[in-house]
C-alpha cells in the first residue's frame, strides 16, 4: 500500500497577507489530494476560516527570532513529525525555518523553504540568518525577481545539486477576486461606511501605511492632477492599517492638509473584503519606492478587471503586460504618476472596461491559485520520489 504523503508548513502568522493566504490555499489543496495537510503557527485572523477535518492546527510562537524559542520549537516541531509522521516541512520564514532546519535534521525528513521576500542584508549576521531559506531540498522563489536576488546572493548554496531552485509566481483566488461575485448590496454599504461619493472618478492605493509603500508618493501625485484641472471630480483613498506608525500616518495627514486634499484624499485602516473596495475603484496605484517581491496588489487589481498603474519595480513589471492590462511609472516620481492617473481618467469607460478584462484573462492564466498549488504539489511529489 502506497504511504501517504503528509505535508507540515510553518508560517509566523496566519493574516491576510500574501504568504498567508499562499500557506491557507495550499493546505486546502492538498487535503483535497490524496495528502493530510498540517499547519504550524502563531496565530491570526485566517485560523477562524481553516476546515476543521481538513487541515489540523499547532500553535507555536513561531513569530519569534528569540534563539531558546527558536530550539524549543524546533523540538517541538521534531515530536509533531515523528508522531504524525510528517514527509515534508515547508517553512515560509525565516525565524521558523531555522527551527525546521533543526527539525528536518533531527528526523531526516524533506525541507522545503519559500522565499516570499528580498531578505536584504547589511552584514555578515544578517546575511546568515538569511541563508536558512537555502538550505533547504527545494527552494522556491515566489517570482524571477526574487529567484534573481537569491542567485546573487545565495549561488554557493545551490552548487550541491542536491538542492533545487525554482519558481513558482504566487496565485490569488480568482473566483474570491471576481467582480461579478460582489453584490450591489455589499458596494452600497462601503460607499455609505466611508462617505464615498461613487459619481466621481475613485483611485484606491492599497497597503499598509509605511514609507516604502509611497504613499507620499501617492498624495503628491494628486495634487499635479488637481493643478494640471481641477475639474476632474475624483476621491483618493489610502486603504491600509498604520500598524503602529503612528508617526508616519501623521506625516501622510500634515501632507493632505497641506497640499489641502483634506475633501479628496480619505484613509480607511481596514477593510475586511478586499474584493468589494477594488470593485468600487476605477483604477488602483500600487506606488512602492522598493521592489515588491511579488506585487499581490497588481494581481488582484487585475483579477477584479480594474486597470493598475504600478512603480516599475520588482514583481510587478512580471505581473503587468505594460500597457495593455496596466501601466508602469518610475518608482519614486509622483509626475510620472499624475500623468499615467490623467491619462486613464481621460479614458471613456469602455476602454477601461477593456483594460480590466485584458487584466481578468492575464491573471486566469498565471496567476491563479490552483496554477501554484498544482505546481507546488507535483514538486513535493518529485521530492518524495527522490527520497
Amino acid at each position: 500500500m502506497k504511504k501517504k504523503i503528509k505535508v507540515l508548513q510553518v508560517i509566523p502568522r496566519l493574516g491576510f497577507g500574501g504568504a498567508e493566504t499562499g500557506c491557507y490555499d495550499l493546505a486546502h489543496f492538498l487535503s483535497e489530494q490524496d495528502y493530510e495537510s498540517f499547519i504550524v503557527t502563531s496565530g491570526g485572523e485566517l485560523l477562524k476560516f481553516i476546515k476543521k477535518g481538513k487541515v489540523e492546527v499547532f500553535r507555536l510562537p513561531v513569530h519569534s527570532k528569540n534563539p531558546i524559542l527558536i530550539l524549543f520549537n524546533a523540538i517541538i516541531i521534531s515530536l509533531i513529525i515523528l508522531f504524525y509522521n510528517i514527509s515534508i516541512v515547508h517553512a515560509r520564514s525565516r525565524a521558523p525555518a531555522w527551527s525546521c532546519l533543526i527539525a528536518t535534521k533531527l528526523t531526516m525528513r524533506k525541507f522545503v523553504t519559500t522565499f516570499h521576500g528580498t531578505y536584504n542584508f547589511s552584514n555578515r549576521i544578517k546575511k546568515f540568518y538569511n541563508s536558512v531559506m537555502v538550505r533547504s531540498h527545494l527552494v522556491i522563489a515566489g517570482s524571477n525577481f526574487i529567484f534573481s536576488h537569491i542567485y546573487e546572493n545565495y549561488s554557493d548554496f545551490f552548487s550541491n545539486k542536491k538542492r533545487k531552485l525554482l519558481v513558482i509566481f504566487r496565485g490569488i483566488n480568482t473566483n474570491y477576486f471576481n467582480s461579478q461575485k460582489i453584490l450591489p448590496s455589499k458596494i452600497d454599504k462601503f460607499s455609505i461606511q466611508y462617505g464615498i461619493d461613487r459619481n466621481k472618478f475613485i483611485i484606491l492605493l492599497p497597503g499598509r501605511l509605511t514609507f516604502w509603500k509611497g504613499q507620499k508618493v501617492f498624495i503628491e501625485a494628486l495634487k499635479l492632477v488637481i493643478e494640471h484641472d481641477n475639474s476632474l471630480p475624483f476621491v483618493g483613498i489610502i486603504l491600509g492599517a498604520d500598524q503602529g506608525r503612528n508617526v508616519y500616518k501623521k506625516q501622510l495627514l500634515n501632507l493632505v492638509e497641506k497640499y489641502r486634499l483634506n475633501k479628496i484624499v480619505k484613509f480607511i485602516d481596514h477593510c475586511e473584503e478586499m474584493p468589494v473596495a477594488y470593485r468600487i475603484a476605477n483604477i488602483v496605484c500600487s506606488c512602492s519606492v522598493e521592489p515588491e517581491a511579488f506585487g499581490r496588489i497588481a494581481v488582484e487589481a487585475q483579477s477584479m478587471g480594474v486597470p493598475i498603474i504600478a512603480s516599475d519595480i520588482g514583481g510587478s513589471t512580471e505581473t503587468i503586460v505594460k500597457d495593455k492590462t496596466g501601466f508602469l511609472f518610475k518608482s519614486g516620481d509622483s509626475n510620472a504618476l499624475a500623468n499615467a492617473i490623467i491619462m486613464l481618467m481621460n479614458k471613456d469607460y469602455n476602454s477601461l472596461k477593456s483594460i480590466g478584462f485584458e487584466g481578468r484573462k492575464n491573471i486566469l492564466k498565471k496567476f491563479d491559485v490552483d496554477k501554484m498549488c498544482h505546481t507546488t504539489f507535483t514538486e513535493y511529489k518529485k521530492l518524495i520520489e527522490l527520497s
